[in-house]
């Protein structure tokens, strides 16, 4: 998944899927808070493996995973590709009427479209995207 998409939730909190990422999603798929302030979508199969990484962690660790489990939301969008935002999930990523999906090859982040504005700001320079290829080692 790669690209940026612009929705407009409806009077119920609902948003449309985009549909060049309807097929990578699937017919359902999971929504956890972020660090970044925005809202990660996690895929049947990245939910799993998430899900397998925590069952091998010791008890100690996993004790941290507790407010993360708690903010998540499993969502099976209707008919017409749309899903709930449920309204402690758009307040936490400071979302508005408009949305913005990202993608990000396994999984999608969901943004409100200022905030996302202002972190790409940070990156979207020559120098900096040099920086960053530079250290994913491209």
């Amino acid at each position: 998944m790669f690209g940026k998409y612009k929705h407009t939730l409806d009077p119920k909190g609902r948003v449309f899927v985009p549909a060049k990422l309807r097929e990578k999603l699937g017919t359902e798929f999971y929504i956890a808070k972020a660090p970044d302030a925005c809202l990660t979508i996690y895929t049947e199969a990245e939910w799993q493996r998430l899900q397998d990484h925590f069952n091998e962690l010791p008890p100690s660790k996993s004790r941290h995973m507790r407010v993360f489990l708690a903010n998540v939301y499993k969502c099976e969008p209707d008919k017409q590709w749309r899903f709930q935002l449920p309204e402690d999930f758009r307040a936490y990523a400071g979302i508005g009427q408009e949305v913005l999906f990202i993608g990000q090859i396994g999984r999608a982040e969901i943004w409100s479209p200022e905030r996302y504005e202002v972190e790409e700001e940070k990156y979207l320079t020559p120098q900096a995207l040099a920086t960053i290829m530079e250290e994913l080692g491209f």
